[in-house]
């Protein structure tokens, strides 16, 4: 068997990694000219799923290099109204002791760096189009050159050209929703005036409108950093700059939130899409493994973890010893059914922070009360 893995984001690399621990050969092929094209600086959390994926696919040494260059991505969630009063607090990760079983925060580049350590990836290979023959596959690129394999795996993102030729008719949703982020260094002066709560955990602010999410990187070597991402409802938005409007939204707010946003650099705009529920298609040679298949909103994390359970299961299926189509069958039947589920979940959790109904809004925050108050209901609902 040789695969063909279409994109090298954390997903495919993933797959790449699990692929060569198991003895079986896959090249990676990505449009960007180097490694370094892109450096997206954000800090990713590896909720348990993606921890545990990450431990199966991935060689020891690289294992215990990920956890190296991971920070602590503190005891949990905290949920707080735009004064910074609390509504609730989430504590996950207390008590957990296993590293594969935890939660960790990387930055996505030291986290790309690991997973292109070993694996064969062919860069400047964008990729056009694919043609089945006789059993194999083959992929044509923009350069004119071409490679076959066993199978071609699509890990090539939202806007997936493999997605497009394999299921033509697949859409995407319009979520209604934009987002604005920052970071701020974790100087020591900034130390001196931000809230503990705010440099140790991850918080969901949850104004009378809009939202607020913030998460601190502390890795273990060099300055760390806080996070945050405005997300509001598009109708509110007209084409302003960004980093004013969030000032705008946020005038109301406790001051301590105010000064985070407005001395945060790295300040960018991005839309939201999520893509529609697809029904199982005959199974072929070729197959489609994180937002290629079921893109989401970036809350909650949810898309990357989702991507390294893909690659898992996939990886898992491709060697169990059952024949590939039945194989491949398998492993869509599984990632279509938690797929699209979780793009359901961050879709939740988008309406949540964009609905504009006042009552809705002071419901929602009346239910975080009722859990803090309740522990039995708050381990029910969240734990896990």
């Amino acid at each position: 068997m040789h695969v063909l893995i279409i994109g090298g984001g954390i997903g495919g690399l993933c797959l790449a990694q699990g692929l060569k621990r198991a003895g079986v050969s896959a090249t990676v092929y990505e449009r960007d000219a180097a490694p370094d094209a892109r450096l997206q600086g954000y800090r990713l959390n590896i909720e348990p799923v993606g921890s545990r994926s990450l431990h199966s696919c991935l060689p020891p040494e690289l294992w215990d290099r990920l956890i190296a260059a991971s920070g602590d991505p503190g005891p949990g969630m905290g949920v707080f109204d735009e004064r910074l009063r609390e509504l609730m607090q989430e504590r996950s990760n207390a008590g957990r002791t296993s590293p594969v079983e935890s939660a960790h925060a990387v930055s996505r580049v030291a986290l790309r760096e690991i997973l292109l350590d070993g694996v064969d990836v062919r860069f400047g290979k964008e990729f056009v189009r694919y043609e089945q023959l006789r059993g194999e596959v083959v992929a044509h690129f923009a350069d004119g050159s071409t490679a076959s394999g066993t199978l071609l795996v699509g890990a090539d993102g939202s806007r997936s050209r493999v997605k497009r030729q394999l299921l033509p008719g697949a859409g995407q949703r319009d979520p209604a929703a934009f987002g604005v982020g920052g970071k701020l260094p974790l100087t020591p002066e900034a130390d001196t005036w931000l809230p503990e709560v705010l440099t140790t955990n991850k918080n969901m602010i949850l104004p009378r409108r809009d939202f607020l999410f913030t998460a601190a990187f502390r890795p273990r070597v060099g300055e760390g950093y806080l996070m945050w991402a405005f997300v509001a409802h598009s109708a509110t938005y007209a084409g302003q700059e960004p980093h004013g409007f969030v000032l705008e939204r946020s005038r109301q707010w406790h001051p301590d939130l105010r000064r985070l946003i407005a001395e945060s650099g790295s300040v960018e705009l991005f839309d939201f899409r999520a893509a529609a529920k697809v029904k199982p298609w005959v199974t072929t040679n070729v197959t489609l493994l994180g937002d290629a298949i079921h893109n989401m909103p970036p809350v909650g994390g949810l898309g990357g973890n989702t991507a390294l359970r893909d690659a898992s299961t996939l990886r898992d299926a491709l060697t169990s010893g059952t024949p590939l189509i039945e194989a491949v069958r398998g492993y869509e039947a599984e990632m279509i059914s938690y797929g699209f589920a979780t793009v359901g979940e961050a879709l939740m959790y988008l309406r949540l922070a964009t609905v504009r109904s006042r009552l809705v809004r002071g419901a929602a925050r009346g239910f975080f009360r009722l859990c803090s108050a309740m522990p039995p209901l708050r381990r029910a609902i969240f734990d896990g």
